[in-house]
């Protein structure tokens, strides 16, 4: 059995769980979501309001203050999505830590990560059906390799959706 690369931050009586497709190299080295140069997530969460504080990838943890958990499709791979084996993918597990967890809402950051788990290549970014109780959303990605998708504004209105 492969081991995870990131552990999972996901408790009951989350407002939020994001969910990327697989840790980048860097965060693969450094255990820490969204430690690339390039990745714009502390900054965007802080930006809109999720996180009252800047935080740094070191401090990943500190985000569960908030409300804010972590997850992703592809746990025991890293590396960008174009590298990423299609058997990495488990939407299984996900949908059982939905079930399992109930956050409020879903959020996942960037497409590939929701195509893989809804199983088709037509997703928009914005509000998805929710399952359960679970409002979903799929965001642009903050890594520096997408800046060319790159947009705040769905993250914006996600975070409106919250308040």
């Amino acid at each position: 059995m492969e081991s995870d690369i990131l552990e999972d931050l996901l408790r009951p009586g989350l407002r939020l769980v994001i969910c990327g497709t697989a840790a980048g190299k860097r965060s693969a080295e450094l255990k820490s979501y969204y430690a690339g140069p390039g990745n714009k997530f502390w900054r965007i969460v802080h930006e809109i309001g999720l996180t009252p504080e800047r935080l740094e990838p070191q401090n990943w943890r500190e985000i569960g203050r908030y409300g804010i958990g972590f997850t992703d499709m592809a746990k025991a791979h890293f590396g960008s999505d174009a590298d990423l084996p299609a058997h990495a993918f488990d939407p299984a597990r996900l949908s059982a830590a939905i079930a399992q967890f109930r956050p409020a809402a879903l959020a996942f950051n960037g497409k590939k990560a929701a195509q893989m788990f809804y199983g088709r290549i037509a997703v928009d970014y914005g509000p998805q059906p929710a399952i359960g109780g679970t409002v979903m959303w799929v965001l642009p990605s903050t890594s520096g390799a997408a800046n060319g998708a790159w947009s705040p504004l769905p993250w914006r209105r996600m975070a409106e959706s919250l308040r």
